[in-house]
């Protein structure tokens, strides 16, 4: 939004925002139209609520129609205005019957995406209105959960640095106009933005400097890149068509599946920097979905090999640790860290004889945000009628998140000598007597004299000779 420069607002008043509207007048293919009529004297006159919403009509052809400019008679026209029978209209808007022209301009693709959050909320709503006022105010008023924006509205907004100078500069401007008028309860419609990196890819330019389709080209670091036989330079930048460098999912997902592809994406690093594309590390991804699957199936028969044994108390801190540290590392909108805990935890159970359901269910679980149908199946082999979905999110277990021992390094004269397993509760009369007890202590000291037992407790014990 920016305030009109060089106008004052009437009475001496604040400044009015405006939009800046090229968008708008700017006819494209489609977009939805502006329910307006105009009557016999060209004044428009706005539709009842009755009148709503508007259909469109079939038309021809969707393609805007430019004015000639050697004919002074041409004019611009919209797609709608090819529709006669559409544009004008017999209607009642309180005066009787009357001959009225229907608006053709159409809103700009970002128009309607900038109150999708808001219906979001309400998908079954047939009403005219965007949202029942009732589920606006539960899940977007101020306050209305403890970790949402105290100035209320959607908690979390993740999208590209574009949205800021396109769908979000109209989500804003429109949500703010919703909330003067009382239709809306949150003065915001974001509490938090979060823009992601970039996907980076290798692009490549002949000796014009001309980018070249990147799937086409030869070579390796060593032997140089070729395109089409001609020696072509290689840098990074944005994946886009600009560059010819696009790997689409498509592709990906025919190669690898959505799952892989998905988990790829995630896992390339953190959220908010802009991330190299390598298609061979995809295998990586690849590789952890199918060793997930290993620990529930069978490969060769499909049996379920899970089992329903207790497991060992080893496996079960590793598991709630890695609950505990998933939640963590999501909750800070760190999915490539997260993926990275799951990875751990699947390795230790591959290393079992057999993998307890205990084990393994919280795992799927987990793994679901980054490869949906996968866990999926997963799931309904091990057993649930239900949906994953449903299923509330794995809580760790405090008392599993506590060690039983923990290193204590015993240093002489700067250098360690050796290191105990204590427990985490150990007081420091009792650490410093374990250690000057060790042998491997007791042999590095010798004849020496002790002159001073320096004991941070559980973590360290320094001996002065």
């Amino acid at each position: 939004m920016t305030a009109p420069r060089g106008r004052g607002a009437r009475g001496g008043g604040p400044v009015p925002p405006r939009l800046r509207v090229w968008l708008f007048p700017r006819q494209r293919s489609w977009g939805e139209p502006f329910p307006i009529v105009w009557d016999s004297s060209d004044r428009p006159v706005a539709l009842p609520a009755a009148s709503l919403p508007i259909a469109l009509p079939d038309v021809p052809d969707y393609a805007p129609k430019t004015f000639d400019p050697d004919d002074a008679d041409s004019s611009p026209e919209a797609p709608l205005g090819r529709n006669e029978d559409w544009v004008n209209v017999t209607l009642d808007l309180g005066d009787g019957p009357q001959q009225y022209r229907r608006e053709t301009n159409t809103m700009p693709n970002w128009a309607g995406s900038c109150w999708y959050y808001l219906r979001h909320l309400d998908a079954g709503h047939d009403g005219i209105t965007v949202v029942d006022p009732d589920l606006e105010r539960y899940w977007l008023a101020p306050g209305h959960h403890p970790l949402s924006a105290k100035a209320g509205g959607v908690d979390l907004y993740v999208g590209g640095v574009e949205h800021a100078v396109l769908h979000l500069l109209y989500a804003r401007f429109w949500h703010k106009i919703l909330f003067d008028l009382g239709h809306v309860s949150s003065p915001e419609p974001f509490g938090r933005l979060v823009n992601q990196g970039y996907i980076q890819a290798f692009a490549y330019l002949d000796e014009r400097g001309m980018y070249v389709e990147a799937s086409e080209v030869e070579g390796d670091e060593a032997t140089g890149f070729t395109h089409q036989g001609r020696p072509v330079t290689r840098e990074y930048g944005k994946m886009g068509k600009s560059l010819k460098n696009v790997v689409t999912p498509d592709e990906m997902c025919h190669d690898y599946g959505a799952d892989t592809f998905r988990l790829y994406e995630m896992s390339m690093g953190p959220l908010d920097l802009s991330r190299p594309w390598n298609t061979r590390d995809v295998v990586g991804s690849q590789r952890f979905l199918q060793r997930l699957w290993r620990n529930v199936v069978d490969e060769e028969t499909g049996a379920l090999t899970v089992t329903d044994a207790e497991a060992d108390l080893e496996t079960l801190r590793a598991v709630h640790r890695t609950i505990a540290d998933v939640t963590v590392e999501m909750e800070h909108l760190r999915p490539n860290t997260a993926i990275a805990k799951l990875i751990m935890l699947n390795n230790t159970l591959t290393s079992l004889p057999a993998v307890p359901r205990a084990a393994i269910e919280p795992l799927v679980q987990m793994v679901a945000p980054f490869a949906p149908h996968i866990a999926e199946e997963l799931w309904a082999r091990l057993g649930h009628a239900d949906s994953l979905t449903y299923a509330p999110y794995p809580v760790a277990d405090p008392a599993h998140l506590v060690e039983d021992t923990v290193t204590c390094v015993v240093q002489i004269k700067g250098k360690v000598r050796a290191r105990l397993e204590v427990p985490p509760s150990i007081s420091e009369v009792d650490l410093e007597a374990a250690a000057l007890a060790d042998p491997a202590i007791v042999r590095a000291i010798g004849d020496a004299q002790v002159r001073k037992v320096i004991v941070r407790a559980p973590n360290l014990v320094n001996v002065v000779v």
